[in-house]
């Protein structure tokens, strides 16, 4: 009984208009694809056809691209209308349901393939090595590097992979989670194997670096300091007695900003705005009432 995937709640995924190839903020189409050797995502008599979408869209995400379908019970491609909600659910993966594989049942799925691992989030009784997704990556990477064909089988919506399944697959893999709250949908059981395996595969780096400019030459700098503490002088900000050390604390708190050119144009330019306001405001004198 796989209890991670397996409700149907579709709460999770965007709308999308069938028919559009929608791939969603932040996605790139002019960058290289990371598609490339991967495991094998099986999916064992999927329930339904928003579910296998958004499984792709799971997939879609970390560069994983093989998809097998284990008798989806609404049929695969053209039985219940499956294709539209599939299609509409994978917010622009459709090439991963369009070269998705259709197989009668687990033992036909894995026929192919050299290592096997089935999810589920509790004790089958079984006497298999149980690995969470991050202990079983690393090796699942070393065995792809190697030309070894990999796969991971997730269960039904609502009962999951049956025992005589699961004793197909060489290990189980679960997730850790809140034992009072285990569940999770297909879609999300994918998506955490998923970002498991691209770290594995790809190191755990960060997507895009920062802009970062050049730190402020010190000239610059003093300059700011000069124009600041002269704004503030004439604005009466500074008692006589504490002007030295609140100046000095001043430019500490500058400091702290390892400001750049930018940051200095733009400090200098909001000090000049308020002093200029400051100026008109004394020359035409107070607002009438």
């Amino acid at each position: 009984m796989f209890r991670y995937a397996c409700t149907e709640d579709l709460a999770f995924a965007a709308p999308v208009r069938y028919g559009r190839s929608m791939t969603g903020a932040g996605s790139n189409q002019t960058l290289p694809s990371m598609d490339g050797p991967a495991p094998a995502i099986i999916l064992v008599e999927p329930q339904m056809a928003e579910n296998i979408g958004m499984a792709a869209r799971a997939m879609a995400n970390f560069g994983l691209s093989e998809l097998r379908l284990v008798k989806p019970r609404d049929g695969w491609p053209t039985g219940g209308g499956l294709p539209k909600g599939a299609h509409a659910a994978a917010s622009g993966a459709v090439h991963i349901l369009q070269s998705a594989r259709l197989y009668p049942d687990v033992p036909a799925a894995i026929a192919d393939l050299n290592h096997v691992f089935a999810t589920t989030a509790r004790n089958r009784g079984q006497m298999k090595r149980i690995f969470t997704p991050a202990e079983m990556m690393p090796d699942v990477a070393a065995r792809i590097g190697a030309g070894q064909g990999v796969g991971i089988l997730f269960g039904r919506e609502r009962t999951g992979l049956e025992n005589d399944e699961i004793s197909l697959a060489d290990a189980i893999v679960t997730f850790p989670v809140n034992p009072q709250f285990a569940s999770l949908n297909l879609a999300q059981a994918v998506l955490l194997m998923g970002y498991e395996w691209f770290r594995a595969a790809r190191g755990d780096t960060k997507p895009f670096a920062p802009e970062v400019q050049p730190p402020a030459p010190r000239e610059m700098v003093l300059s700011l300091f000069g124009y600041l503490e002269d704004e503030l002088e004439q604005g009466g900000f500074f008692p006589p007695e504490k002007r030295e050390i609140m100046a000095r604390n001043l430019r500490d708190i500058l400091h702290r900003l390892s400001m750049s050119e930018q940051d200095c144009r733009t400090l200098r330019g909001a000090v000049h705005a308020l002093a200029e306001g400051r100026k008109r405001r004394s020359k035409d004198g107070p607002p009438p009432t």
